[in-house]
């Protein structure tokens, strides 16, 4: 397959371009942060976002969706990325529809997914780092279970309508097997989030459940093998992160060349000297190829492949490392006024650096993809 996008994705691009440069620029998450706002994105925004389609992307028209793949999820993210748009767009129409695929909650959540009614959260880290363990417990209790255990870094947690909360039913911490995912109402008594600004002023929970009862119709999917769509679910959210990474790192990217171009020093644009161009030749050479590396996932995912969990993780690294050259390089080209906050280039590495943890770093996706290779 081509690693470059055809005519109909060329449009879509040029579509979700200028709606979001139009409407969610990086001054309105700069609005956002300076007015203290609590939810910490527009709903209004989100609405907009049901309204061009962009929520049903990864939905079957059979389900009132537009029936696109993951390449198409990744044009949406990556202008999200570039704009630093604050949405709930990764968490909710690319890794909740995809861990909802195929079972009850598609037909009670999907409505509002659709309408920009409803956002949904990610309830699957629990320590200082992405891991893919999973120790919060869930017993069984009359017709249904008892959550007890806590998650971190829920991402939209305080403000969701709904909560894919990973739970061990079985086994140890570390087993594949074992692993129930549950579709959990933010509500319910029984759940405690306490909300904290990241770095780049979006807002995560620490979510703490206490004796939370849930019906057996909260699972999704097999009781006990909730590995197989939690990896669903992870491998759309990695493939998202990457691609909105990889629209953060050009942002930076633009905004650096710019500013080479424009800035004077000894009566000549910085622009002009060899240095300073055989570093954004350098940079531009690893967005490129960070950028096939997520047109090939996503393709590989859209296909089905078997080796698509390989180059989900390559993507990710990837784009991290790509991405992190990006917003250094844009800091130190930008000089001084690069760490002020007067100017923009600061919140694309801030952006930078949560994604870069999202859903793993590129030290974790090394390490999975040499242990996939046996080593």
């Amino acid at each position: 397959m081509p690693l470059y996008l055809n005519d109909e994705q060329q449009m879509l691009r040029d579509t979700a371009r200028d709606f979001i440069a139009e409407h969610a620029p990086v001054a309105h998450l700069r609005k956002l942060r300076d007015d203290d706002n609590p939810d910490g994105l527009s709903r209004d925004l989100w609405k907009s976002f049901a309204d061009m389609g962009f929520t049903g992307i990864l939905m079957s028209e059979q389900d009132g969706g537009l029936g696109l793949g993951h390449v198409e999820a990744g044009i949406v993210l990556e202008e999200i990325g570039r704009n630093l748009s604050p949405s709930p767009f990764l968490t909710t129409a690319v890794a909740a529809v995809e861990a909802l695929k195929g079972s009850p909650h598609a037909a009670r959540h999907f409505p509002g997914i659709l309408s920009g009614t409803t956002i949904a959260a990610l309830a699957i880290d629990e320590g200082p780092k992405h891991r893919e363990h999973v120790a919060l417990k869930a017993e069984r209790s009359g017709n249904g279970f008892k959550l007890n255990g806590r998650k971190r870094f829920v991402q939209h947690g305080h403000i969701a309508d709904l909560i894919i909360v990973a739970a061990r039913t079985a086994g140890a911490a570390h087993e594949q097997d074992g692993i129930t995912l549950f579709a959990v109402d933010p509500t319910m008594p029984g759940i405690q989030q306490d909300s904290q600004r990241l770095a780049d002023s979006s807002i995560a929970t620490s979510a703490t459940f206490e004796n939370l009862h849930l019906d057996a119709d909260a699972v999704i999917g097999e009781i006990d093998a909730g590995h197989d769509p939690l990896n669903r679910l992870l491998r759309a959210a990695r493939t998202g992160a990457a691609a909105e990474s990889l629209g953060v790192g050009a942002g930076a990217m633009d905004m650096t060349i710019g500013y080479l171009k424009e800035r004077k020093q000894f009566g000549q644009t910085i622009g002009s000297f060899q240095a300073l161009q055989h570093r954004a030749a350098h940079l531009y050479s690893e967005m490129e190829v960070a950028r096939a590396a997520v047109i090939k996932a996503a393709q590989l995912l859209d296909s089905g492949s078997e080796k698509a969990d390989d180059a989900v993780s390559v993507a990710k690294a990837m784009t991290t490392l790509a991405t992190t050259l990006a917003v250094q390089e844009g800091i130190q080209m930008h000089g001084g006024i690069g760490m002020t906050d007067e100017y923009d280039i600061g919140f694309y590495m801030k952006r930078a650096r949560v994604l870069a943890e999202m859903f793993g770093d590129a030290n974790f996706h090394a390490d999975k993809l040499a242990r996939a290779a046996g080593y």
